[in-house]
């Protein structure tokens, strides 16, 4: 799905949302209130600038708009794989654009993810996966990495990993994988534009209180040991 086309769709035209450099930021009217909206799109490749610039839109709607909701519309291919983006620190400044969408959060504001086209490593980590919730369309993409390549790096046979994946999720792509995880909160349907302004309408009402990712995972099957390890290490602590 092209962003203009979901920003059409939910937001019709009350909206101020543009694209520069594979960065989408603007806001947007819904329900008579207003939302922040940043992203990325074209499978944008998350470099240090792109993810410092999506950390400083961030840091600019904590200062200037406090409390004001977030929707993160996802597009990317994971991280930029350049040596000069690793030689100054792509770890450093994902890792930051994370901590910015963590201290939105902490400091009151709603943070929704989409997922809209495709989603892939530490691209998807630093941003989807950091929201309050996140949420795609059902013909988007997303995983870790390809079978194959995950093979080259576990170094264990194809067909084995594609056994696996037939019986647990954190071995297989697809969205369907990432919602039995608790990683992806649900689908939203985009038939229509009224399907999707009222999963985003749901959306915003939901509480933010709890995080309850790994929970969900264990509900549906995806995670089946990671909420009771939390809890565990929890009591421990």
């Amino acid at each position: 799905m092209k962003w203009e086309t979901l920003v059409q769709s939910l937001f019709d035209t009350q909206h101020s949302i543009t694209e520069q450099n594979l960065f989408l930021q603007g806001n947007a009217e819904f329900d008579g209130q207003t939302l922040a909206v940043i992203g990325t799109t074209e499978h944008a490749p998350i470099g240090v600038a792109l993810a410092l610039t999506q950390a400083q839109a961030v840091l600019d709607i904590i200062k200037n708009h406090p409390g004001r909701s977030l929707l993160l519309l996802i597009d990317t291919q994971g991280q930029q794989l350049r040596r000069r983006d690793e030689l100054l620190g792509i770890n450093r400044a994902m890792a930051h654009l994370g901590m910015c969408l963590d201290l939105a959060r902490r400091k009151g504001h709603k943070v929704i993810g989409l997922v809209y086209d495709q989603a892939l490593s530490g691209g998807f980590i630093t941003s989807g996966l950091i929201a309050d919730a996140c949420y795609a369309v059902p013909e988007a993409e997303i995983r870790v990495m390809r079978i194959p390549a995950m093979a080259r790096v576990t170094k264990l046979p194809e067909a084995m990993l594609e056994e696996l994946a037939q019986s647990n999720p954190v071995f297989a792509p697809g969205v369907g994988n990432y919602v039995a995880m608790g990683g992806i909160e649900s689908v939203w349907e985009s038939s229509s534009p009224e399907q999707l302004r009222a999963s985003l309408r749901a959306a915003l009402a939901q509480s933010n209180n709890q995080d309850r990712r790994a929970s969900e995972g264990a509900e549906r099957g995806g995670r089946r040991l990671a909420a009771q390890i939390i809890e565990q290490v929890l009591q421990a602590s």
